[in-house]
């Protein structure tokens, strides 16, 4: 079911376990200036979910916002066929039976009826193969004030599960808004400047909420917390 963050602004929640823990995944819906929809990493739809956002109008963009979160979206675009699909760079090779119309590549900020967004450069993550890369686009809401990622943080306190929080407090990471540390070990210190540059892009725009895939809403003072916690990633201030 869909959940009213603010106006023209929605989120849906499913669970999801990675690595055997339950992070959990998250959905974003915005209604451009324009009336239609844009949703941000879709998750497996049900009967309620879609009667909900065809209440909210049509949806006309559908994105998958990095290399990790296209796991449901072959289904997704069935329930929407004349939608368009977005997609990071890379995601081609990786998921060529998705018949992408337009691929984000370009590392400056870009904007669509309201919202703005820029594909971070050169982070990458652990996973079970080994170092990998994200090919991240993030998003800004501008009405809202309202950035909106996938992977680049994590945010986990009391509402995740018990097994999350137990792990976010053993590594340090309770309650802390920040990349993880399958990013920081994963992310070499000779392409991190890149990875600056993308950060100090998006640290331009004046969000106050953050919504992330995986974690709990920061709801007030987002950006200075985005903000230490890649202070954080990079050993440095910004």
């Amino acid at each position: 079911m869909l959940k009213a963050i603010d106006t023209d602004l929605w989120v849906a929640e499913q669970p999801l376990k990675y690595f055997g823990l339950e992070v959990g995944t998250r959905m974003t819906v915005i209604r451009l200036t324009s009336g239609k929809l844009m949703v941000i990493s879709p998750i497996e739809m049900d009967e309620t979910t879609i009667n909900e956002l065809n209440q909210l109008g049509e949806v006309t963009y559908i994105v998958v916002p990095n290399l990790y979160h296209h796991l449901f979206v072959a289904n997704f675009k069935l329930c929407y066929p004349r939608a368009k699909l977005w997609t990071v760079s890379g995601l081609e090779r990786k998921r060529p039976d998705l018949q992408t119309n337009q691929i984000i590549s370009n590392h400056s900020i870009h904007a669509i009826d309201g919202v703005e967004y820029l594909l971070v450069q050169a982070f990458n993550t652990l996973c079970t193969s080994g170092c990998s890369p994200l090919n991240e686009c993030v998003f800004f809401h501008v009405k809202s004030r309202t950035l909106i990622v996938t992977d680049t943080v994590f945010h986990f306190d009391d509402q995740c599960s018990p097994s999350i929080r137990l792990m976010a407090k053993l590594l340090g990471a309770y309650n802390q808004l920040r990349p993880s540390l399958l990013e920081k070990f994963a992310t070499l210190d000779k392409v991190k400047v890149k990875v600056k540059r993308s950060i100090q892009q998006l640290l331009t725009w004046n969000f106050e909420r953050v919504i992330m895939a995986h974690g709990s809403i920061i709801e007030q003072d987002g950006k200075p917390q985005f903000k230490t916690g890649y202070e954080w990633f990079f050993k440095m201030p910004l």
